[in-house]
């Protein structure tokens, strides 16, 4: 079963994301970064959401992420689902933090239990046929969104329209240029209908 294991966020200053995602988040090999000066701007298709046990780690995450210079999207805030929050990364990447847990249940920590990477897709139904054809299994499936089945991955991978991603993400759909994403895994190298870059997880 395909597994993607790194992704890989470019930025004008590396040395800087790295930083930030040290402070922020601490999310180890999972996360890399790069440099990269290719043109970007506004929304880049895609959002990583950080999965936790409870609303104290959502708020831990959010607050370390803050102080490390992201920008407030959208506050921790209770919902009907759970609990959670959005920022965007100075170098422009959107992170949601969230749980389905409404109250605390442990001690406060900083552990992330889940990463799920969704892409925007122009056409959804096209983009879940084409990883179909390169080893992906689709887990679920409804309207504008596709969950792969990848139970043992370092990330969860989702594909999502790209109006309702970044609906969900609480920001404008508007954007264009480079992604600025790169996804390592064991699939080889491709990209996809709507210019995801993928490499081998070893490069």
């Amino acid at each position: 079963m395909t597994s993607l294991d790194t992704i890989t966020i470019e930025a004008d200053d590396a040395t800087a994301a790295e930083r930030f995602y040290a402070t922020a988040f601490d999310l180890g090999s999972r996360v890399r970064v790069r440099h990269s000066d290719a043109a970007t701007s506004g929304f880049r298709g895609f959002t990583t959401s950080l999965i936790v046990a409870q609303p104290s780690t959502v708020t831990a995450l959010i607050d370390a992420a803050v102080g490390a210079g992201a920008r407030t999207i959208t506050p921790v805030k209770k919902s009907m689902w759970g609990y959670g929050g959005v920022v965007q990364a100075p170098d422009g990447a959107i992170w949601k933090v969230a749980t389905s847990a409404k109250k605390d249940t442990g001690t406060p920590t900083r552990d992330v239990d889940q990463i799920v990477l969704l892409l925007a897709a122009a056409d959804v139904s096209a983009s879940k046929h084409f990883y179909v054809e390169h080893g992906l299994k689709v887990g679920r499936s409804f309207g504008k969104y596709v969950e792969f089945a990848m139970p043992t991955s370092p990330v969860r991978l989702g594909l999502y329209g790209r109006k309702a991603l970044a609906k969900d993400a609480g920001i404008s759909p508007d954007g264009s240029g480079s992604h600025r994403l790169v996804l390592g895994s064991d699939a080889g190298a491709f990209t996809d209908p709507d210019g995801f870059v993928w490499e081998p997880a070893s490069s």
